[in-house]
């Protein structure tokens, strides 16, 4: 035996075999898993390697790791304009009745509009509360502004953006109203101009239910074969899921730099506290008063659309799950899912609102502006109207708080102090725009007169 190799002797043979064993074993847990239960494990581990990358100083070594998290948002992505598309027009389609199409549509953009006046409202008394941005000491302001201002600038500081903040409020107003209707819907399905998007799609939808039902018939079957296979896409995406989330959590967390975490703790702290708050008492009210349920149970309901929307900051990217989710745990019917989560996932940004309430305190404060009552009316009406045309793409909070920002003439220059910190509360914000688009969903449906039953135990994806 002396001849052999080490790795032959009895010792290292039980060894290896401890570790097949645990290898196998492992592997087919995983394999048998729910898939939410495997992104947590993913998120997990890319949170831990991310922290041994950074304390080790490897971030150029995440160029490695990077492109599988590019590659799964763009995978899940490319399926969001076909599925937002043929959703909203079977949607519109199967209302049957266009007054019932104008009734639930003005519902619902009823209910985002006043929740995110709500989350706002509660961003602005936290952020008053907190006054995170005083006392912030000027080296720390410095390197924060040093080390992310050109990051800043080229989120906020494109063509596009500059000609929309130098514009007045009313005229933003109709750019607004004007963006709904596009000259090319195919070019706003290319560029995610998801206004105009979710308009041609609901316009096509009623006019199927305007037409000869004999006609109709053939289209309304075409694109339920065609929503199908979408989800089927969808389905083989989401396998991918644990992976891309490691590679996205590992990224993150190795480049967010701890060093100068410290004065930021609080912002982040009263950002946190800001979304809680709209959750237990917006959210929460309409779950346990008018649904009549346990908004905790309500919560588990849902989980599987919280962890992924957490893990991606996107609640588009999450609308596969959500409206899965609607259906089977929920219980609303596919006619309201279909209509409402499209619409809920471009519109509907309380959490956006509420970040971008603190945000702009928290600035202020920093810069020793002052702000009054009138002005944080301001902050309370452009918010609104800026969350509402917000992308539900990871970043799009960042565009939106410049025009707060301009708006109330504030350095636009100083949401380079809050950088470093946005991908994290990008995940949290996510997290509360989705549940509102769950809570709204659930809300139609009782309105429309249907019985709701959560379940908790059925698989995000269908088969």
């Amino acid at each position: 035996m002396s001849d052999l190799p080490a790795f032959f002797d009895s010792t290292n043979n039980l060894y290896f075999g401890v570790y097949l064993l645990l290898h196998y074993t492992i592997a087919l847990n995983f394999k048998i898993m729910k898939l939410y239960t495997k992104i947590l494990i993913g998120m997990a581990l890319g949170i831990l390697a991310g922290y041994i990358y950074n304390v080790a100083g490897w971030q150029d070594m995440t160029i490695y790791t990077d492109w599988i998290g590019t590659i799964f948002i763009n995978l899940v992505k490319m399926v969001v304009i076909p599925l937002v598309v043929v959703s909203l027009i079977l949607g519109a389609a199967s209302l049957g009745d266009i007054k019932t199409v104008g009734k639930m549509g003005a519902k619902a953009f009823g209910f985002f509009m006043f929740t995110t006046a709500i989350a706002v409202s509660i961003g602005l008394i936290v952020g008053n509360v907190m006054r995170p941005g005083d006392g912030l000491p000027d080296d720390k302001k410095e390197v924060l502004m040093e080390k992310y201002q050109d990051q800043a600038a080229a989120k906020t500081q494109t063509d596009g953006a500059k000609e929309f903040q130098n514009k007045s409020s009313a005229e933003k107003l109709f750019d607004l109203l004007v963006s709904f209707v596009p000259t090319n819907p195919l070019k706003a399905m290319t560029d995610g101009q998801m206004l105009g998007v979710i308009f041609f799609s609901l316009f096509l939808g009623i006019c199927m239910t305007l037409i000869d039902p004999a006609k109709a018939a053939p289209l309304i079957k075409a694109f339920d074969g065609l929503n199908d296979a979408v989800i089927k896409m969808v389905t083989l995406a989401m396998e991918t899921a644990p992976y891309g989330v490691f590679a996205l959590m590992l990224g993150v967390v190795a480049n967010l730099g701890l060093d100068i975490m410290g004065p930021l703790l609080l912002y982040g702290l009263a950002v946190l506290v800001a979304l809680v708050l709209h959750i237990t008492i917006t959210h929460g009210s309409f779950i346990f008063f008018y649904l009549k349920k346990d908004p905790f149970l309500f919560i588990r309901a849902i989980k599987e659309a919280v962890v992924f929307g957490f893990s991606t900051s996107s609640s588009s990217a999450t609308l596969p799950i959500s409206m899965n989710l609607a259906e089977n745990n929920l219980g609303a019917s596919k006619q309201v899912s279909s209509f409402v989560l499209p619409l809920g996932a471009t519109i509907n940004m309380d959490g956006t609102a509420a970040y971008q309430a603190v945000a702009a305190l928290f600035i202020a404060q920093v810069f020793g502006f002052d702000l009054d009552m009138t002005a944080q009316l301001t902050i309370i009406l452009t918010a609104t109207l800026a969350s509402v045309g917000a992308a539900g793409v990871p970043g799009a909070g960042m565009i939106t708080l410049a025009l707060v920002l301009s708006t109330l003439g504030i350095p636009e220059a100083g949401i380079a102090l809050i950088f470093g910190l946005d991908r994290l509360l990008d995940m949290c914000r996510t997290v509360v725009n989705i549940i509102g688009d769950l809570t709204l969903t659930a809300v139609m449906a009782k309105s429309e007169g249907e019985e709701l039953n959560i379940r908790l135990d059925r698989d995000v994806i269908p088969g």
